[in-house]
């Protein structure tokens, strides 16, 4: 498709006006589908920042449609997944009369394992009330679907404790082995992608299927002539995960809970089953009470160096070394003893590796959550492996993003994914933010990170808030502040105020949404890919500039890193990170041509640090002002 073939779509009476009510062709949008259209043709890599409202997931779906290659496109979440699959694409299907094949896959913890299912009986052991009663919700379900897709399932919780069960994982999964093979959900799910000549993914599965393949055992996801990647300023962080490796207690003690149904179904006479598994469940559980009862992450190396934690690993490997002998009796008995015996190899060999804490090159770290702990090494850089990716011959590769560059420059993100030769473009919002917005840092701000300091901005915003006509969003950098922040809102506005965690996203954003008033008092996950248009959302507060916590441990490492290198680690790791984040958050205020709203960021190192400018630079042009009186002002003509 030439320049001229994408004017022509995206024509005030081309095929995407007359199938799409209200379309309108855009400048930005036109300019981006011609540069999409000439990477799929030449194969230089394209790197696009499309401001937000510059339409790109239709700037870059109908050059793909048009061209007829087969490509994948992957994007940062599931959700995002979901919406490209079963609404922008079926739009643009019908409107292109596109005639191919096109899948949705997602990953493996998203299917229903019909394998599982059928061993789990009705009294699990340690299942709560809500468990069982998920599990029943699971069971009528089962006959009835044809994707098998666990989200499917009505009224089951995102983080519902039956999800384990009845989904299968690397290690559990019996493959061709298994008596459900011809009727998996996965395998028709890879087969369809196999076929399709458009497949959808996310990131993680695009990660996790170079990971697959690095190791010669197959692949998850089908060659491509082309791969667009949406939501793009993630893929370094994604990437370094898949490239690394982890591990979680949890897969110990879900070892023990398979080889005790192994020990029930094909080995009811090796009673040392049963205890080599409690032990191994033991032994895991007794590793994460070592590190400590805090939630968190921190460097692995000195954690290691704690007697506490190197007692409790040198459990763990006696226990592990009990069942490799125990199951040794037992193989060839039957195939989930054989199964659970390669398994236990499997995590003997990874702890040795990720307990060997020497190598250069990588960041060993620990994260614990309520009831696990997992060992990460994580390498610090991903350009190399991912620039053999990119040397692929004819393959095309997009990346895109409303937030990509720092200032007008793409060098941290190319530097990062090892893109030496590409082609970027920076195309700006069609939005007008001197009309639509106003930016104000207010004067008098308490220290970043003094006592308290969440109660202070929500007293002092209050005010502000109550002035909005429509509704709020208080985004914050911790959990901390964001709960001091919900517990003096809600003593003293008179509006609903909700909090991230008190309900799931999709239903939170439901009510804000039909509220029109409401404050939403968030972290981390509605920094970005949330879109509320119109009144519902009319002011967003962001509590401080988002710099890595010092004492990320992956940070510190990369820190380390640069200084090792000669290289200043703020201004190349940490301070475009941050700006890339911040623009994240401040892209949720105008979503729309009518939309108008404030943006506050009740951060003074916007304006007295220099670091300050290079964050205003990125920002879209928005009258600023240091005073609330001029916001309320402002608040008032959106009556």
């Amino acid at each position: 498709m030439d320049d001229q073939n994408s004017s022509t779509l995206f024509a005030e009476q081309g095929p995407l006006a007359r199938a799409i009510d209200g379309f309108t062709p855009r400048a930005a949008q036109v300019a981006m589908a011609a540069a999409v259209a000439r990477a799929l043709d030449d194969q230089v890599p394209l790197v696009v920042e499309a401001g937000t409202g510059t339409g790109k997931t239709y700037a870059y779906l109908a050059p793909v449609l048009a061209a007829g290659k087969k490509v994948v496109l992957s994007t940062g979440s599931r959700n995002l997944q979901e919406q490209l699959f079963h609404r922008d694409l079926p739009t643009l299907v019908g409107a292109m009369a596109y005639h191919h094949p096109v899948a949705l896959l997602k990953g493996r913890a998203n299917y229903l394992c019909l394998e599982r299912l059928a061993l789990l009986n009705d009294a699990v052991p340690g299942l709560s009330p809500e468990g069982l009663a998920d599990l029943q919700k699971v069971r009528r379900f089962a006959p009835l679907t044809t994707s098998g897709d666990v989200g499917d399932i009505p009224g089951l919780p995102e983080r519902s404790e039956i999800l384990p069960l009845i989904t299968s994982t690397n290690d559990n999964c019996l493959g061709r082995d298994c008596g459900h093979y011809q009727d998996c959900h996965l395998v028709k799910a890879r087969a369809r992608a196999m076929e399709a000549q458009v497949v959808v993914v996310n990131h993680h599965l695009f990660f996790a299927d170079m990971a697959v393949r690095d190791t010669g055992f197959g692949q998850l996801i089908p060659d491509a002539e082309a791969y667009i990647l949406d939501e793009a300023h993630q893929l370094p962080e994604i990437a370094g995960q898949y490239f690394g490796q982890s591990q979680s207690s949890r897969q110990f003690v879900e070892l023990a809970r398979d080889l005790r149904l192994a020990q029930k179904v094909e080995a009811r006479d090796m009673a040392q089953l049963g205890k080599a598994a409690d032990q191994l469940e033991r032994s895991a559980q007794d590793l994460r009470l070592a590190f400590g009862l805090e939630a968190g992450r921190g460097q692995l190396r000195p954690m290691l160096a704690r007697p506490a934690v190197a007692q409790a690993l040198a459990r763990l490997r006696e226990s592990l070394e009990f069942c490799y002998e125990v199951l040794k009796l037992g193989l060839g008995r039957g195939e989930q003893l054989d199964q659970c015996f390669e398994r236990l190899i499997g995590l003997r060999t990874q702890l040795e590796s990720l307990t060997r804490v020497e190598e250069n090159g990588y960041s060993y770290w620990f994260d614990c959550s309520r009831l696990h702990v997992s060992l990460h090494k994580t390498p610090l850089s991903v350009a190399e492996r991912f620039a053999a990716e990119l040397a692929k011959e004819g393959v095309s590769w997009v990346f895109t993003s409303a937030t990509l560059a720092v200032g007008d420059s793409f060098a941290h993100f190319c530097a990062d994914l090892g893109l030496e030769r590409c082609r970027t473009l920076q195309l700006d919002s069609p939005f007008d933010y001197p009309r639509q917005s106003r930016l104000c840092v207010p004067r008098y701000l308490p220290e970043t990170n003094g006592p308290g300091r969440g109660r202070v901005l929500a007293n002092t915003l209050v005010d502000t808030l109550a002035r909005v006509p429509g509704g709020s969003f208080f985004l914050c950098t911790s959990y901390q502040v964001m709960n001091e922040v919900a517990e003096v809102l809600r003593a003293r506005l008179d509006r609903t105020v909700l909090v991230q965690g008190e309900d799931n996203k999709v239903r939170l954003l439901e009510q804000f949404g039909q509220d029109g008033r409401a404050v939403l008092v968030a972290t981390g996950s509605f920094w970005e890919g949330i879109d509320v248009r119109g009144d519902a959302l009319q002011c967003v507060v962001i509590d401080k500039l988002p710099f890595s916590a010092p004492d990320d441990p992956l940070l510190s490492a990369r820190l380390e890193d640069c200084r090792r290198r000669g290289e200043d680690g703020f201004a190349r790791v940490q301070l475009p990170k941050a700006i890339i984040t911040l623009k994240q958050g401040v892209g949720r205020l105008i979503r729309d041509v009518q939309d108008r709203g404030v943006l506050v960021i009740t951060d003074g190192r916007l304006v007295n640090r220099a670091y300050g400018a290079d964050f205003i630079r990125s920002l879209p042009a928005m009258p600023r002002t240091r005073s609330l009186e001029r916001v309320a002002e402002f608040l008032s003509t959106l009556e």
